[in-house]
């Protein structure tokens, strides 16, 4: 049985046969090569001069492949990575040729941009991964198929070449519908949710600030499908009338949209803790606690979310991976404040 993993790291000579030689070029590479690069990266290779066509070098992924032609197609070694790597402390769960699995601190930013151009999650990967990253799209960088907001901590997982990067990403665009993909997070809210289990269907949009997401009309140009089940642990401060201060969830998502916990639990009256963007109504809550829970809720400095259970198929074996993060310690004093 072909290993795709051991072919894509050479470069690779294919025959074309009578029922194969149709179509254009970088089309028909992709579907030979069975989904072991994009056909953006074959178009990419193509335009480079890698690949030839009967010993001569061909550039326009148009062409039109025939029956009886030698198509060859060099693999140049990846490039080196822009960002460059930083000597970051990583907290590793687990890691091998094809995929690292980190428990991500909160305050570290995923991937660089505007205002964090160093000092993140993917400057600290390329360091610790070195050379046992074998490039993604061509350079030697880890692939990120999934991301958590700067303060949110957690488990996520991320491919080292290209082929457990499309596996993991596939997996990640189905959402766990069809496959072992599985997401489960802690968040601390304020209030009392709906009943002890409840499901969030509310679509989410932009909010008129590129970084900021609300809850939109079905109707909306904008609106994209977002749906989030919950389930209460406990409850803080309870009181004769049925209402709680604050209260532990656990929160599973059926869809991958950015804010979604954070907007979702926002949109039927119980925002997180400490956020910033979606609970700014809900600041004079923390006077009446008593304390310690006040001065502690008083100074937490971000939202309450923490990305505790991730389990996904790895993308060599096909076996089910399952990890775990336990609470942070911010949180955890968070929760035995209010338990007080």
């Amino acid at each position: 049985m072909n290993d795709p993993f051991k072919q894509a790291e050479r470069p690779r000579k294919v025959l074309t046969a009578s029922e194969d030689a149709q179509g254009r070029l970088d089309a028909w590479l992709t579907s030979v090569l069975d989904g072991e690069f994009s056909r953006n990266r074959i178009k990419a290779l193509i335009e480079q001069g890698a690949v030839t066509v009967n010993d001569k070098v061909v550039t326009e992924p148009k062409k039109k492949v025939a029956v009886g032609d030698v198509i060859e197609i060099g693999l140049p070694e990846p490039e080196d990575p822009e960002p460059k790597g930083e000597d970051i402390p990583l907290d590793v769960l687990y890691e091998d040729a094809d995929v690292i699995v980190i428990a991500k601190p909160a305050g570290l930013v995923v991937h660089p941009g505007a205002g964090n151009w160093t000092g993140t999650l993917v400057n600290a990967l390329i360091h610790h991964c070195g050379d046992s990253l074998s490039g993604i799209g061509g350079v030697k960088r880890p692939g990120i198929v999934h991301r958590l907001d700067k303060d949110t901590s957690g488990v996520m997982v991320a491919a080292k070449n290209d082929i457990a990067h499309r596996h993991l990403a596939d997996q990640f665009a189905d959402h766990g519908r069809s496959g072992p993909l599985e997401r489960a997070y802690q968040a601390i809210v304020w209030g009392r949710p709906r009943g002890l289990k409840g499901t969030i269907d509310a679509p989410l949009g932009r909010a008129g600030d590129r970084t900021k997401r609300a809850v939109q009309k079905d109707d909306s140009s904008d609106a994209r499908e977002a749906i989030t089940h919950y389930e209460v642990m406990e409850r803080f401060h309870e009181k004769p009338d049925a209402t709680s201060l604050a209260a532990l969830i656990e929160c599973r998502l059926e869809t991958g949209r950015t804010h979604q916990i954070r907007v979702h639990m926002a949109h039927v009256g119980n925002p997180l803790i400490g956020d910033p963007d979606y609970s700014a109504g809900f600041k004079t809550k923390v006077n009446l606690l008593p304390e310690p829970a006040k001065s502690v809720v008083g100074r937490f400095p971000r939202q309450a979310l923490h990305a505790f259970l991730l389990a996904f198929e790895h993308p060599r074996t096909g076996e089910v991976m399952e990890f775990e993060a336990p609470i942070p310690a911010d949180m955890q004093e968070l929760v035995e404040a209010l338990r007080g």
